[in-house]
């Protein structure tokens, strides 16, 4: 028998230390709430003469180890009764609980632990000290709050502690639920009976703590200023929206009330077993409200705009419940420190500038209420990512100058005043209104003078912008009755698109700014309706969420609402709209998925597969002249070559690869076509969309409206996310302290082995350095499948709180049961993976620091001798995107070695949780080292030649090796079947695509339906094609025959995209021509060399 021991961590680790310096008091009272503390010390003072020395905490200040120790060690020592208030239970303190427990029973001290939910909790009690009848009078009066509350459980817990105090009794306790009115306190809500008053109405729904320990300020703040702009308010509150008599009430009140909007200030979802929230009653917008946990001086100063809590409190959970982002309202700002209580109470500050955000904003959406559709100004903006005029209107999945038609002539049905116009492309493609520069000078003194110098010292005079002329803006626009459809500009010159696209630091130019303020002050639009995935406004710099006047998003879209329909199955990009922009993200189904098929120049090889199959145990002649045939064939077609099979792979290796490969091909989706926001298609679908574009056309319409949108998941239906249909809903994503959740471990435990093997089968031994690059959408599209797989390579597995299922710490995996070495993995992450996981990032550093320390042979466990443990890399704070600007298309030496500088200094800062260092030669070492690199890919509508952002990051590192040195084996990791997850080269990658979609027939004439756009996405294509072949050599010559074949030596193809888009037909000629010339494209066939020869 062996006994094999588990060694676990907590990400309570990760914090940093403190010493709070308090002496010791007879009676100590801990809570993660600020109310509390403020009432305790309220109720304490009010009594303080017949009552026990005291001392109050934040268990915020004590969540690492060291911090807790150093507590009991100081002041929880000489106690004799503590009091702990929780909020989530055990799991929240687990460690404190265990040391504070273990101090009360050596010492005798008398110890309530008690949930803040109002909840019972078995596993509390049996952590207290004190008889279950004490702990539920504390728990009584706790709940009952507010200074008299407060200092009757001080009463009752000196009692129980052996020291004196005076009885004492409440005399008078506030309701669990009612309303509030600044001007008098608590009120009766029917004095706002809908029949008889005078103004739209706004709730504010708080939590009735705010009212006990008379903390506000922001509630009064907000309902000053809302009054200020002619609305009556009235403050609805309640412990939660969960608790069901809470619940109930507020529902029942909300009807009654019928409200033009609401604005709530409590925190998480308010969801119910009923799945709905009793905000939802009376179908208007609900505005969340954050009042943070941090100072105005770190919000101020930081990046990220409030803390990962706080993310999660009052951005992530709240849109579940579909409400719609508005901002940071207040922070926790210190009061002067208690020398008495040695304690210094924090209380909610409101923002003055945060709180007239605000309200602008909430009184936007409440106009599109009342004003008539046919005075409604809509303005729809379409992008112009990736900075190519064949390339306008881009939008993933979407075909947005069709969708844009549609959506006028639904508005038209509704009333609006609609001029729709014949030809969108060619009329946008000029230029066609016009802004005197003189107006804009005028309306760009509304920003703040620091975004003003900024603007002149980077971008210089607006005279000298590209779109000035005479004396003018000229904005691709036009109008189409009282609607506006026009080009979102370019943020920066065009060939720095594609690093601008993505980068928060790069401020935008003259004619970026001067459309939007010309938007809002001369068009005067209601609404902005942005069409499909996605635009630059969202990714202008400012702070990652939580915006201030100062952030380039919110200084120019104002108060403005934005709709923005977008693809259901991208999270994290929906979530920078709803986040920065306040965005209503209304999801719209994929494409339609079509099962791709053997292509016929294949079909020979199929049938001799097919036959050898068959052959199995029959002539031993025979079956030996089939796999002769078969390796033949394979060779003839480049399949040998794609595969990396060389001659002297053994038969059975090769055949067996090549069926696999051939089994692919047969076995692969692609999107027929683009879908149409708001429309059916005579496409067969593998799912229904008919509700789903009758909802999409419903939401929208609703948006504006004014009315409240339903929630909605994000995900792929393609991949057995039903529940994120019908689509037209407002998009949510998951609560980033739960990934990875439990199911996504065990995926990530199947990508991992199947990773290892495939590099066991290439290379013959375990990959020693790898490098897994990972994207924040796919991360919340799959509750972190790929970072599940990094941990299991490592040897660790999550740690789950029972109940909450939040992921706590880490757990390292024994080397005999993980059976194989330790894994030396580095993480190459995302902008907005680093926004929106930090903890992740803490938890990856973490379960490194502890490998180190094991006392392990370096074989089996290669940190132990490791000099650097930095393991997680990514762009600067602030900073998305790569920075390879139009590197990718210009074919030298050069160019490449200029990407791969890119690809490092895109990679150069280390994440460790809100630790960030600079770290260039560390990442640039391990790269140097890698034998391995794995992108993951969960969507099967998608493909990596269908973006250019797999190029940039998968063949871009190859491009950083050539700078750094070093040969990495690079794997694209397909987990899109779950059941069957299949780890491929990148070679082998690119030609599974370009046999299995891009060079198909039926894929080209699903993309013609689409005129302008399908043929941009053909010729869009090509350019990633060549972006691979550029950056890491990974496209052979005979693939580039087949796309050429397919499209530009098809004179049919070659007619459509003549005339429907013949920017773009110019533009794949050039692409071929560049890429003979470059030697990137070395056709044997005689048509393409003297077609190539001739051009040049």
């Amino acid at each position: 028998m062996h006994v094999i021991f588990r060694e676990s961590h907590g990400l309570e680790e990760t914090d940093t230390p403190q010493d709070l310096g308090q002496s010791p008091a007879d009676l100590v009272v801990l809570s993660f709430s600020d109310s509390d503390l403020g009432a305790f010390a309220a109720g304490w003072h009010q009594e303080k003469a017949h009552l026990p020395s005291l001392r109050l905490a934040n268990l915020t200040a004590l969540k690492h180890p060291l911090s807790v120790d150093t507590y009991i060690e100081k002041t929880l020592i000489g106690a004799r009764g503590i009091l702990i208030r929780l909020i989530g239970g055990m799991p929240y303190w687990s460690y404190g609980l265990q040391q504070v427990r273990a101090l009360a029973i050596e010492k005798g001290i008398a110890l309530a632990v008690l949930p803040a939910d109002g909840r019972i909790d078995p596993q509390l009690d049996e952590i207290s000290t004190l008889p279950i009848s004490t702990l539920r009078q504390l728990s009584m009066l706790c709940e009952t709050g507010g200074a008299p509350a407060a200092r009757a459980a001080l009463a009752q817990l000196a009692l129980a502690s052996g020291l004196y105090a005076r009885p004492d009794l409440i005399s008078k306790s506030l309701p669990q639920v009612g309303a509030w009115t600044h001007q008098s306190g608590i009120v009766c809500p029917n004095i706002f009976n809908p029949d008889v008053r005078q103004k739209p109405l706004i709730i504010m729904s708080f939590y009735l703590s705010y009212l006990r320990a008379a903390d506000l300020a922001p509630i009064e703040a907000i309902s000053r200023e809302l009054e200020q702009h002619g609305y009556d308010t009235l403050g609805l509150f309640a412990p939660s929206l969960k608790e069901p008599q809470a619940a109930g009430w507020l529902t029942r009140q909300i009807k009654y009330l019928k409200p033009a909007a609401i604005i709530n200030a409590t925190a998480f979802s308010g969801k119910g077993s009923t799945g709905a929230s009793p905000l939802d009653a009376a179908g208007v917008p609900v505005f969340q409200m954050a009042l943070a946990t941090s100072t105005r001086s770190a919000w101020r100063n930081g990046e990220r705009g409030l803390s990962p809590a706080d993310l999660a409190m009052h951005v992530v959970l709240p849109e579940v419940d579909g409400r719609i982002f508005s901002g940071v309202a207040s922070f926790k700002q210190p009061g002067v420190k208690d020398p008495e209580l040695e304690f210094s109470r924090f209380a909610h500050q409101p923002d003055k500038d945060r709180i007239k955000a605000l309200a602008r904003r909430v009184r936007a959406h409440i106009v599109l209420q009342d004003k008539n559709n046919n005075e409604k100004k809509p303005a729809l903006i379409l992008s112009t990512y990736p900075g190519k005029h064949w390339q306008m209107a881009h939008a993933v999945g979407l075909d947005a100058i069709a969708s844009a038609k549609s959506i006028l002539n639904d508005l038209a049905d509704e009333g609006y005043h609609i001029e729709p116009s014949d030809d969108l492309p060619t009329e946008l493609e000029k230029p066609s209104l016009k802004w005197p520069v003189d107006d804009y000078q005028k309306a760009l003194k509304s920003l703040s003078g620091s975004l003003q110098k900024t603007l002149k010292d980077i971008w210089g005079n607006p005279q000298d912008d590209p779109l000035v002329s005479a004396g003018f803006f000229e904005f691709s626009a036009i109008k189409q009755g009282n609607a506006l459809v026009a080009l979102q500009p370019e943020r920066g010159w065009r060939n720095d698109r594609d690093s601008d696209y993505h980068d928060t630091s790069r401020t935008p130019r003259h004619s970026y700014v001067a459309f939007y303020l010309w938007l809002r002050e001369v068009f005067g639009a209601d609404a902005l309706i942005h069409i499909g995935a996605h635009g630059t406004l969202e990714w202008l710099p400012g702070k990652s969420v939580a915006l201030s006047s100062e952030c380039w998003p919110e200084a120019l879209i104002g108060d403005l609402p934005v709709i923005y329909p977008f693809i259901v199955n991208d999270p994290g990009e929906a979530a920078q709209a709803k986040r920065r922009i306040g965005a209503i993200t209304l999801g719209h189904v994929p494409p339609a998925l079509k099962q791709s098929a053997v292509p016929d120049r294949m079909s020979q090889l199929e049938a001799l597969l097919d036959e050898f199959s068959n052959a199995d145990g029959l002539d031993p002649k025979r079956r030996d002249r089939l796999q002769l045939d078969i390796r033949s064939e394979a060779q003839a077609l480049g399949v040998e070559a794609d595969l990396g099979l060389d001659k002297a792979a053994s038969a059975a290796e090769a055949i067996t690869r090549i069926d696999r490969f051939v089994c692919d091909i047969k076995e692969s989706q692609y999107g027929d076509g683009l879908h149409v926001f708001g429309r059916t298609s005579d496409v067969k679908s593998p799912i229904d969309i008919t509700a789903s574009a009758q909802n999409e056309r419903r939401g929208l319409l609703a948006a504006l409206a004014g009315k409240r949108i339903e929630a909605g998941p994000s995900g792929s239906p393609y991949r057995g996310r039903s529940d994120v249909l019908p689509t037209g809903r407002n998009l949510y994503t998951t609560d980033p302290r739960s990934v990875p959740t439990r199911s996504a471990y065990a995926q990530g435990v199947k990508l991992a082995e199947e990773l290892v093997r495939r590099h066991l089968q290439d290379q013959g031994e375990y990959p020693k350095n790898l490098i897994v690059d990972l994207w924040g959408s796919a991360t919340m599209r799959t509750a972190g499948e790929e970072f599940a797989m990094a941990l299991h390579l490592l040897g660790v597995k999550p740690k789950w709180d029972k109940g909450s299922e939040r992921v706590s710490g880490i757990e390292i995996i024994p080397i005999a049961e993980l059976e194989r070495p330790r894994l030396d993995v580095t993480l190459r992450v995302s902008g907005l993976f680093r926004d929106v996981f930090p903890t992740l990032t803490a938890l990856f550093s973490q379960a490194v620091r502890s490998l180190a320390k094991r006392d392990e042979a370096i074989d089996w466990n290669p940190f132990v001798a490791a000099q650097h443990q930095s393991r997680v890399f990514g762009p600067a704070p602030a900073s998305y995107g790569l920075g390879m600007t139009d590197l990718t298309e210009h074919y030298t030496d050069q160019a490449r070695a200029a990407a791969g500088q890119a690809w490092l200094k895109a990679s150069a800062y280390a994440f460790d949780g809100e630790n960030v260092t600079h770290q260039p030669q560390a990442i640039a070492e391990r790269v140097a080292k890698a034998d391995s690199f794995v992108h993951l890919q969960d969507l099967c509508e998608t493909d990596l030649l269908l973006a250019a952002d797999y190029a940039t990051h998968e063949a871009g590192f190859a491009a950083a090796q050539s700078v750094t040195g070093g040969s990495a084996a690079l794997y694209h990791m397909d987990n899109t079947r779950p059941e069957t997850p299949r780890a491929r080269s990148l070679p082998e990658e690119i030609a599974r695509v370009v046999q299995s979609r891009a060079s198909n027939p039926n894929w080209i004439a699903g993309m013609q339906r689409h005129g302008f756009r399908g043929a941009a996405e053909i010729a869009a294509t090509l350019d990633h094609m060549a972006s691979f072949a550029q950056l890491a050599d990974v496209v052979s010559t005979h693939l580039f025959d087949l796309y050429y074949e397919a499209t530009l030596d098809n004179a049919e193809v070659c007619s459509f995209l003549e005339d429907k888009n013949p920017q773009a037909y110019l533009a794949m000629k050039s692409r071929f021509e560049k890429l003979h010339q470059a030697g990137l494209w070395k056709s044997r066939r005689n048509s393409v060399i003297a077609a190539m020869e001739g051009a040049a």
